[in-house]
């Protein structure tokens, strides 16, 4: 299977479990790989042919902008669901990154992969509840 990935996508999140961490913004940086099969853009030369990576960059960074999650296991659960559901990939890989959490540290972070069946029949619908959207 083909891969398309982002890596280092940076965006400025609200994510911590200690009280100061609640009231600041802080820096994650976020690296997608997503299972996709190219072969048919690779032929038309046609974007809608393919995984459209801006779109799935804009959409996670949209939605980690505005979550306030405590751990960075439910981020990237969140941002997996995001990638699998709404866009249709059948395997993604999560690597999130929280630079300076730990003193003495570069960075810290977790990897995750996630699959369709991971997410069952959520598949059928937007994160929203709604399957038109």
């Amino acid at each position: 299977m083909d891969k398309i990935f982002l890596k280092d996508l940076r965006v400025e999140a609200v994510i911590g479990i200690f009280d100061w961490e609640r009231c600041i913004r802080q820096t994650v940086s976020i690296d997608l790989e997503m299972a996709t099969d190219i072969r048919a853009a690779a032929a038309s030369d046609a974007i809608d042919d393919t995984l459209d990576y801006k779109a799935v960059a804009k959409r996670v960074i949209d939605f980690v902008e505005n979550s306030e999650f405590r751990l960075i296991e439910t981020l990237s659960e969140q941002i997996a669901r995001i990638v699998v559901v709404e866009f249709g990939v059948e395997w993604t890989r999560v690597t999130l990154h929280k630079p300076g959490a730990v003193r003495g540290s570069r960075d810290v972070g977790i990897d995750i992969e996630r699959r369709s069946a991971d997410f069952g029949q959520d598949r059928d619908q937007n994160l929203d509840g709604d399957p038109d959207d």
